[in-house]
């Protein structure tokens, strides 16, 4: 090694030290290698999260991005009227679609590039992903404060903002795990209720703006939000040892940083990647088609924002109260949670049409946002089980990725069965389907992780026998030289 070989030669202490490892290694000298190497090696020291400290900072720095983040693509509903008024008619039907799917580009653009994100991660780190990503993200919604009409709101907003708003984001995940791992759970409840805090303020705030200062006014407003977003990303200090690579000199990336397949070598990560996105199918369908639902059984008069703010604070809620839990379930045990949340919203989905009295919707929904909260809040937690945190970045990302599809064909699937049917009941019904079958799927990943587990513990041990019989060999071998010499002597 050459930690040994750079010992000064003037040096008495290492004279006396060097014979004496030479005396306990006579008796079989391969031992010495890995004695070696684990006293002197720093990469074989394991990495100590501080739990605290500048950690601290990071996670506030991450609660300000999920808040800013998804608290302006969920008040997206707010600026959507204004964006009517603005281009031409609340009542053009062909405007509403066209004007509806601005905001529903720029969702699926936020979860469609998370591959891509995390692929940057790995290469770029965490900060200069991070502050790049709300930089762009700064510039789209600065130019759509000036957009007159609604083509150009297309790439501006939908594009630019979204793919901006998605580099900023899956950081903020990924950095935290850098800092903690007592308590993943508890910060990833506290960051996560970040959203659900500005989704509850943000509407409010921006109803009286838009109403003082306009559409565009509102906008750039909006950009103060982005820039303490891209000042934040600088507190994204790495901790965790960087991985080595033999070509990190070169221009371009070894393949492996590109595409990591170790996430994929997981089997337990597999079910997690095809479970997930499975429930999500209909997962959304409430959240989407709940007030239009209303309306149609309880009139137009009914007091339907009360529904989305029951769903917004007990989301809150439930992300700060699961998060603490989850700390205290161990290793991949944690997906029961998710089994859990998604086995009740999927039956409060389907209990949706049975609620004739208004009483019952807000029952429902609490319960939708509390166990919301819990699914949303560990799905980092569980990646760093699953991958380690070397890999978690592309882990998080790719599955972000697969959300997107369910996301963005689930509820159009569920409006067009209510125009088929004339009610949302059957929708509701069927989209509390997925939601319990993707938490069956993840029921098998803690029984997968064990058997995992077990073989490598019985690998281990054999590998350990064949080494012990070896020694043994070698032993004898060396015992039975002297007295053959001396028979052949004699």
């Amino acid at each position: 090694m050459t930690e040994g070989n750079a010992v000064p030669e003037g040096d008495p202490t290492a004279k006396d030290e060097l014979p004496a490892e030479e005396k306990k290694e006579n008796g079989d000298s391969r031992v010495s290698v890995p004695e070696k190497a684990a006293a002197s090696g720093p990469e074989e020291v394991e990495f100590v999260h501080p739990e605290g400290g500048w950690g601290w900072v990071v996670m506030l720095s991450a609660m300000w991005c999920n808040g800013s983040v998804f608290g302006i693509q969920n008040a997206f509903g707010i600026l959507f009227l204004s964006l009517l008024r603005e281009f031409g008619s609340e009542t053009d039907e062909d405007l509403r679609f066209r004007t509806a799917w601005v905001g529903s580009l720029s969702m699926g653009m936020i979860f469609f590039c998370s591959p891509i994100v995390s692929v940057f991660t790995d290469i770029l780190g965490c900060r200069v992903t991070a502050v790049g990503g709300a930089a762009v993200g700064l510039v789209g919604l600065l130019a759509s404060s000036f957009v007159t009409s609604l083509g150009p709101m297309y790439f501006t907003y939908g594009i630019v903002f979204a793919c901006g708003c998605s580099f900023a984001y899956q950081p903020s995940l990924v950095i935290l795990g850098h800092y903690f791992k007592k308590r993943l759970g508890l910060v990833n409840g506290i960051v996560t209720a970040g959203s659900s805090i500005f989704t509850i303020t943000l509407p409010f705030l921006l109803s009286g703006l838009l109403e003082k200062v306009g559409l565009q006014n509102t906008m750039r407003i909006l950009c103060i939000l982005m820039f303490i977003l891209m000042l934040a990303g600088f507190t994204y200090k790495p901790l965790l040892p960087v991985k080595p690579s033999s070509t990190r000199t070169s221009r371009c990336p070894p393949l492996s940083q590109v595409f990591n397949i170790n996430i994929w070598k997981s089997l337990g990560y597999r079910i997690w990647a095809f479970g997930i996105p499975a429930a999500l199918y209909g997962y959304f369908v409430p959240y989407v088609h709940l007030m239009k639902h209303v309306e149609e059984r309880f009139g137009e008069d009914a007091n339907k924002e009360v529904l989305l703010m029951c769903i917004g604070i007990t989301s809150c809620v439930g992300r700060l109260i699961f998060g603490r839990v989850a700390d205290y379930v161990n290793g991949v045990n944690k997906v029961y949670l998710q089994v859990t949340s998604f086995f009740i919203i999927g039956l409060m989905s389907m209990m949706i049409p049975l609620c004739h009295i208004f009483g019952g919707l807000i029952a429902v929904c609490l319960l939708m946002g509390l166990f919301d909260g819990c699914f949303i809040c560990i799905m980092a937690p569980i990646a760093f089980e699953l991958v380690g945190a070397d890999d978690v970045s592309q882990a998080i990302g790719f599955l972000l990725g697969l959300m997107s599809v369910p996301m963005t064909v689930g509820p159009p699937i569920a409006g067009f069965l209510r125009d088929r049917l004339g009610s949302y009941d059957v929708a509701f019904y069927l989209a509390g389907i997925p939601p319990i079958f993707g938490g069956a799927v993840l029921c098998l990943i803690p029984w997968v992780e064990a058997r995992r587990k077990r073989r490598e513990k019985e690998a281990a041990l054999k590998g350990d026998q064949s080494v012990t019989e070896k020694m043994i060999e070698n032993e004898k071998a060396q015992g039975d030289a002297p007295s053959k010499t001396g028979e052949s002597v004699l």
